[in-house]
């Protein structure tokens, strides 16, 4: 079976032409993440790092919630780095190797949004623990197991059950606050019991 290229016509694919997540479903889900950061940390929104970043869809909503705050973001698009990554402020690399690209941790907010369900067991757990190397507030993780219903791109999604996740998530160090967002274990000292699922 032939890789996944993503190149022009994939974007177009998933982002233009089938909309998969219209804008008003991303401004509500960035919204959320960085609301969720916020409340952790007790403060605004200073540094975020988008995983799997696409063309750094994530970044002009960021940008407009919190103009001051620094964005990264990480690609294995080359199309989508050389199109989108001067004014975007991506970078080409994987989710397993984080720890070589020089990234300017620790991060209040790390994104791996739609990208851990496509991961071989051994990358994802690599990943998320790089993901965990680079944090300092939430890791906001969508991912959709195999008891979900999807609607969007099925080559390579890997039919993993929640408890999974869960335990490659715990494993790595960090902790639930619900809807896709995790922090470090160290951080649920702080919060309050019914702040956590």
């Amino acid at each position: 079976m032939a890789s996944k290229r993503y190149d022009r016509a994939y974007f177009d694919r998933w982002y233009r032409e089938r909309r998969i997540g219209s804008p008003a479903d991303l401004t509500r889900v960035v919204t959320l993440a960085v609301a969720i950061t916020e409340q952790v940390l007790a403060r605004p929104l200073r540094s975020i790092l988008d995983v799997g970043a696409g063309e750094g869809r994530w970044q002009p909503l960021l940008h407009k919630l919190r103009p001051r705050a620094r964005y990264a973001g990480v690609d294995s698009s080359t199309w989508a780095i050389e199109n989108w990554g001067v004014r975007r402020n991506l970078r080409l690399g994987s989710i397993d190797a984080l720890d070589q690209l020089g990234l300017d941790g620790p991060f209040d907010l790390v994104v791996a949004s739609d990208i851990l369900h496509y991961l071989p067991t051994p990358a994802l757990t690599v990943g998320v623990r790089q993901i965990v190397s680079l944090l300092g507030g939430v890791a906001f993780l969508p991912t959709f197991t195999a008891q979900d219903e999807i609607d969007g791109d099925r080559a390579s999604f890997q039919r993993r059950t929640a408890a999974t996740y869960r335990r490659v998530f715990t494993a790595a160090g960090l902790i639930p606050l619900g809807m896709y967002a995790w922090t470090l274990k160290a951080r649920g000292q702080d919060l309050a019991k019914l702040e956590l699922p």
